[in-house]
């Protein structure tokens, strides 16, 4: 039986893993750095990119 699992999803897993064990060192930031990479090329980056400038669209407006 062959189990197919999303290496964006791998990746994510292992990053939250390194930032509960607050270990996010140079290997956690190449970690953090190709999981970004690889979650940009998911069907949830339209989504993802939307919330980011939904936010700073919010921290700016908080500023005026």
């Amino acid at each position: 039986m062959n189990i197919s699992v999303s290496i964006a999803l791998l990746l994510g897993v292992a990053l939250l893993v390194a930032l509960k064990m607050r270990s996010l060192t140079a290997g956690g930031a190449i970690l953090a750095v190709l999981f970004g990479f690889y979650l940009a090329s998911t069907d949830a980056a339209p989504a993802v990119h939307d919330l980011v400038n939904n936010f700073a669209t919010a921290v700016e407006d908080a500023g005026n």
